[in-house]
């Protein structure tokens, strides 16, 4: 029979939120009977009452959003149960008052708006498990406190005009940006930091530079991130600058799950992450394959399990040696999937079940069989476990590092299991890794499966769409195969033509083929093409941090033709000059 936990995937609000149904017993094989089809029960979550600091005092530069802001943060809180309490009273911030809020908002704050006692009772709020909410010119905020440098993630170095820029989505599973898609066409006006958030930040946001003027990041350029800092939680975000924004649907939202992350109402994996790379990034399945009965839908970037029980499993590439896989993953109620690990290429799901590993996800099953718990050999730690599980509804993340053996499972960011693997006929450190559907009734969805490996074998290919100037794709014209087939620019439509792969090996490949110098050439102008793949330095290209694309043999930059930029637009090689039609975002 399963067992409801204390937490079991719900937040304890006025009401018990989730009803669980029994499940029979494991068979003496170790296989599951089948089991009847359920209904998945989504819980009403409820947060408990809180109350909530917004804080807008000026020393500088005074935003006229600030009201709208206001007006936005208590209509929010009105409906989602939280209290807004507003101030440009610095006095505000002492020791016993800060107390009674469980997180501070700087609302387009400007200039040295707090004193040193203030300040100290803020750095003790914060130290001891307080949230911070960073709105817009927050980052324009006491630049002299190395604490609140710290805090905000990065202080304001300068702006362009207001303008409409592409936002990427670097992170749809915290409750700040699980709402939105890919990517986000907003009109703001957008900061550059004097600094780089992302060695020490989660970035869940950041502004493609291609897409507007006045960018000066290196194409690098966060504009939206959580942190852990000194035991409290930060949250920032650049927008916020117009009087729309604060009636906007999605940046209300937005600013919504700023302030209920930040306050401790929802978890999230707020690590900073850099280093990996995506195994399914929401375009496609390419390197996926099914086993067995049932399947998964793809929508809005989102696998959801149907049927079962099976797996989807990535066969283009076995892992060997150590490696960390991260994923979301999002149960809408009472259902059962799980993350496999380490087992055989097979197109049997039971092959994987009795020669691999689990890491399961079920909330009320039985202590070695529930969230977290390495399925049938180690449950997880149940207390930290139930502190860091969103409940359903809502999106997770999983990582599941491989040591050797080893095998640390952390939610949301938290550990909270540590298993090592005796079995001598399986293996953590070889294998594959797969995503179950269990069966009727269980509907489990998954985002950004994302792997890094230290050492061993590499991941594989990275796979999607190669954007340049405009949002353009860099395109096959014509969708041909032969060489000689010249590469330009073109509205991006999912195309086999605009669908390049990064092996590893230094190519870029479509259609079969290599992106290829004409020639082997190194003058202005040479042709781009498509060729038959030879191993040449035609054909090898490396990525800059400035978002160029060099080829090393020539010394020069793949480049869109001309000053303006259309369909058909060719793409040539050039002297590299980081210009916007020089910087391509590559799967």
């Amino acid at each position: 029979m399963r067992t409801t936990l204390t937490r079991a995937g719900c937040r304890l609000a006025a009401a018990l939120l989730l009803c669980v149904a029994a499940a029979p017993a494991v068979a003496a094989s170790g296989r599951a009977p089948a089991e009847p089809a359920r209904t998945a029960v989504r819980a009403a979550v409820a947060d408990p009452a809180y109350k909530v600091l917004a804080f807008s005092k000026t020393a500088g530069f005074r935003h006229g959003s600030i009201d709208d802001g206001l007006a936005a943060l208590r209509e929010l809180g009105g409906a989602n149960n939280f209290t807004v309490d507003a101030t440009e009273n610095s006095a505000a911030f002492t020791t016993a008052n800060l107390a009674q809020y469980k997180a501070v908002v700087f609302l387009s704050t400007t200039g040295d708006v707090l004193n040193g006692t203030q300040q100290t009772a803020f750095e003790q709020y914060i130290k001891g498990g307080g949230g911070y909410v960073g709105i817009h010119a927050a980052a324009d905020t006491e630049y002299d406190w190395p604490f609140y440098a710290g805090l905000a993630g990065a202080l304001f170095h300068s702006h362009p005009h207001n303008q409409t820029a592409t936002v990427r989505v670097e992170d749809r599973a915290h409750d700040a940006t699980a709402h939105l898609g890919a990517t986000w066409q907003r009109f703001d006006e957008w900061y550059n930091y004097r600094t780089n958030p992302r060695t020490t930040a989660r970035v869940l946001a950041s502004l493609d530079e291609s897409s507007y003027t006045g960018g000066t990041m290196s194409g690098d350029h966060p504009i939206s991130w959580c942190k852990g800092y000194e035991g409290g939680r930060a949250f920032y975000t650049g927008g916020g600058h117009t009087d729309e924004s604060y009636t906007e649907p999605a940046f209300r939202r937005h600013l919504l799950g700023g302030v209920r992350w930040a306050a401790g109402m929802t978890e999230a994996d707020c690590r900073p992450e850099t280093g990996y790379t995506p195994l399914f990034d929401g375009t496609g399945t390419a390197g996926w394959k099914q086993a067995g009965p049932g399947s998964f839908t793809l929508a809005d970037g989102t696998l959801t399990s149907q049927g079962g029980l099976g797996m989807l499993w990535y066969s283009a590439r076995e892992f060997t040696g150590d490696y960390s896989l991260k994923l979301d993953w999002r149960a809408d109620g009472d259902d059962n999937s799980g993350v496999l690990l380490g087992f055989p290429a097979s197109d049997d799901p039971w092959s994987a079940v009795d020669n691999g590993y689990e890491v399961q996800i079920d909330a009320t099953d039985s202590a070695d069989r529930t969230t977290g718990s390495v399925y049938g050999f180690k449950s997880a730690d149940l207390t930290a476990r139930d502190a860091a599980l969103n409940p359903p509804g809502e999106w997770n993340t999983y990582e599941l590092r491989v040591t050797g053996e080893r095998l640390e499972v952390f939610l949301n960011g938290r550990k909270i299991n540590d298993f090592t693997g005796t079995d001598p006929a399986r293996s953590l450190r070889q294998g594959h890794i797969g995503l179950q559907n269990h069966g009727d009734g269980d509907q489990v969805s998954f985002r950004n499966v994302r792997v890094k490996t230290a050492g061993g074998t590499p991941p594989g290919p990275r796979t999607g769409a190669i954007k340049g100037v405009n949002g353009k794709c860099a395109d096959v014209a014509g969708g041909a195969s032969g060489d000689g087939t010249r590469i330009q620019l073109w509205t991006c439509n999912g195309a086999d033509a605009q669908k390049w792969s990064l092996p590893g090996d230094g190519t870029i490949r479509a259609l079969g083929k290599c992106l290829d110098v004409s020639g082997g050439g190194s003058a202005d102008g040479t042709k781009i093409q498509l060729w038959t793949c030879n191993g040449t330095g035609a054909q090898q290209w490396q990525p800059q941090a400035d978002t160029t694309v060099r080829n090393p043999q020539s010394g020069k930059c793949l480049d869109a033709e001309g000053g303006t930029w259309n369909d058909g637009t060719r793409v040539h090689l050039w002297t590299c000059h980081t210009g916007a039609n020089q910087k391509w975002t590559l799967p």
